[in-house]
């Protein structure tokens, strides 16, 4: 069932060059869980296409399911880097080993991610603190957790 469910995932998305496959996963339940993304949103019409591609195209006499196609959230961590590019002008806070960056997503490439922040700090002459720009390029293998920081 399982190479079955990823090629009906595949077929439906390729409709569509503008969405792409986050994470999917069967549970032990029989359960189907398909998060996409796209990279200009992911519209509901959407979402009910896939669903009814993956849904029609199996066989319920052969195993019994449920499915639940979305988009991952905007609590989700980010994971793969075509997400990553498509948050680029966002706010991301950044764990790698050690380390916690939060910044502007300026670039995201097939290597990793630049970060932009701005922060006091001590003047190097003289007393007092000034603002200085901080840019960070983490790679995705340092990336232990990323997520968009939501304004309020």
């Amino acid at each position: 069932m399982k190479e079955k469910v990823e090629q009906l995932i595949q077929e439906a998305l390729e409709e569509n060059p503008s969405l792409f496959l986050v994470d999917w996963e069967i549970n032990t339940e029989n359960h189907i869980e398909v998060l996409v993304d796209g990279d200009e949103g992911l519209p509901i019409d959407e979402v009910v296409r896939i669903s009814r591609h993956i849904e029609h195209n199996l066989d319920r006499d052969e195993a019994d399911f449920s499915l639940t196609v979305s988009s991952p959230g905007a609590t989700r961590p980010l994971e793969i880097p075509r997400q990553f590019k498509k948050n680029i002008g966002r706010k991301l806070k950044v764990k790698t080993d050690g380390k916690e960056f939060k910044g502007e997503l300026i670039e995201a490439d097939e290597e990793g991610i630049t970060l932009q922040w701005k922060q006091r700090e001590k003047k190097p002459l003289g007393k007092g603190k000034h603002t200085v720009t901080k840019v960070e390029k983490i790679a995705y293998e340092a990336v232990n957790k990323a997520t968009v920081e939501l304004e309020i």
